[in-house]
């Protein structure tokens, strides 16, 4: 199998290679999907010739309906973490499902307790996502610092000839970066960081014994130690505006918000309010509260750098994504420990 960006086809587009005739849909596997997220879309003919399909997404039933007419026998569920929410209630309507993917690292989207509750098993992608976020998060801080934006427009756009010498840019080495939630993301981002000469501190859950970072407590004495603070941790209850008008505020008017998390860790709007009036001095974004819409405030100012959600795609971490999506439900199916099990007891 090989594949190659297409942008009309979400940036990818995949051939398949040889094979015999598939199986009739109804001597495989189930698979449900109630929503096609990315991985789904770009690969789909691998699932189709691996699992009957049940495309919930392409019923003109409701999708309670659908449910009661077509999934009372799934025993598996793939779902992506934009939209689809793995609920109480939705698990109530699958008597037999055994099994929740998601197609990503995050399970924030899935009520954990209630898989619990019903025995269910969860499984994510791991770590396969975690070098190209880290190195995004890199990318977008640069960005921001040297003003990459808004250099490209001044280019584009015949500013230079016309308007002279470009504003300066921010260097990164030396600065003190805090990063905020030290797992796998946040720790092969500490290291990148190193590299540039960073001086980096955190703060997490609980301290880490293998880190030689120093260790911040709270997140507003994170901030209070920071010129720039990047946020890494899972979305979770406990983490939901983490980042409120405390930290922003102990982060300061020369301080850089960087967020490669997820969307609602961080108060958008007393965000907004602090870009706007210069509160902070700027900020990059991949992920937003209420995706796919971003504010129309930070749409026109040149010290924030913007960006679709888009931090852990490569075609190579799509390409180990569906391995390990299909090395999971093949392990299921043949009962087999899964490859990459989520802990529900969270």
């Amino acid at each position: 199998m090989g594949q190659e960006i297409n942008p009309q086809t979400n940036g990818f587009h995949h051939h398949l290679n040889g094979g015999g005739p598939p199986l009739p849909a109804a001597d495989l596997p189930e698979l449900l999907v109630l929503r096609p997220g990315l991985l789904y879309k770009v690969f789909e003919q691998e699932f189709l010739a691996k699992f009957n399909v049940l495309k919930a997404f392409e019923s003109p039933l409701p999708l309670d309906k659908f449910l009661l007419a077509h999934a009372q026998s799934a025993r598996a569920i793939l779902c992506e973490a934009i939209v689809t929410r793995i609920t109480a209630d939705l698990l109530l309507q699958l008597p037999a499902l055994e099994l929740v993917v998601a197609d990503g690292t995050g399970v924030n989207h899935i009520d954990l307790a209630a898989c619990r509750r019903r025995g269910i098993a969860v499984a994510n992608t791991g770590d396969v996502f975690s070098e190209d976020t880290a190195d995004y998060g890199v990318g977008l801080l640069i960005a921001v610092l040297r003003r990459l934006s808004r250099a490209d427009a001044f280019v584009r756009r015949g500013s230079w000839p016309v308007l002279g010498e470009f504003p300066l840019g921010l260097k990164l080495r030396g600065k003190r970066v805090g990063i905020v939630g030290l797992g796998n993301i946040g720790t092969k981002l500490a290291k990148r960081l190193e590299a540039f000469g960073c001086k980096v501190s955190y703060n997490s859950r609980t301290k880490k014994q293998s880190a030689r970072y120093d260790f911040h407590p709270t997140v507003v004495d994170l901030a209070l130690h920071s010129d720039i603070l990047i946020i890494c941790c899972s979305l979770t209850e406990k983490t939901r505006h983490l980042i409120n008008d405390d930290v922003l505020n102990a982060l300061g008017m020369s301080g850089i918000l960087v967020n490669i998390g997820r969307g609602p860790i961080v108060d958008e709007k007393t965000l907004v309010s602090y870009l706007v009036e210069g509160k902070i001095a700027g900020a990059a974004m991949d992920v937003y509260e209420n995706e796919p819409n971003v504010p129309s405030k930070l749409f026109g100012l040149d010290n924030v750098v913007l960006s679709p959600h888009r931090g852990a795609f490569t075609e190579e971490a799509f390409g180990d994504a569906l391995k390990i999506v299909m090395g999971n439900l093949d392990a299921f199916f043949s009962n087999s420990p899964l490859l990459t099990p989520v802990s529900t007891n969270e």
